[in-house]
């Protein structure tokens, strides 16, 4: 699954090469990579995310009986495009959210996660969330 990990981001990166704009992948991926950062073995994962959407209200997926909230984002690498907005989550419908920063190859930069009731004492009045703000949790990588 690692392989099919790398074809996806080597697909991407030549869509991206070849027309000027990646494909969407970081919300799939950074739920992917978050999983593997929390020691959900593959197999885990993939049953986990059996019957999922890609758009669901509230978690992104479930791992040893916590639900978990993936937030990521990526550069573009275009000048001017580094990070400076982080999305916010817009419910509390988890137990622990996970936000991933990527270089423009899709390598994780840093990790960082936080129980709710922290994200939600440190951040539900904060209107524009920042790198810094999420680099304030526990780090993953």
């Amino acid at each position: 699954m690692e392989s099919l990990r790398e074809q996806l981001v080597e697909t991407t990166l030549a869509w991206e090469r070849a027309f000027g704009n990646a494909p969407l992948i970081t919300t799939v991926l950074s739920e992917y990579d978050a999983a593997r950062l929390l020691s959900c073995s593959i197999d885990a994962y993939s049953c986990a995310m059996q019957g999922m959407t890609a758009v669901q209200k509230g978690h992104d997926f479930l791992f040893n009986g916590h639900r978990y909230q993936i937030k990521a984002n990526r550069p573009s690498g275009k000048p001017g495009s580094f990070v400076t907005w982080v999305p916010k989550a817009k419910n509390y419908d988890w137990d622990y959210l996970v936000w991933i920063l990527y270089d423009t190859q899709y390598q994780i930069q840093e990790a960082w996660l936080w129980e709710v009731a922290s994200y939600v004492e440190a951040f539900d009045a904060v209107k524009r969330l920042s790198p810094a703000h999420l680099r304030r949790g526990k780090r993953l990588a």
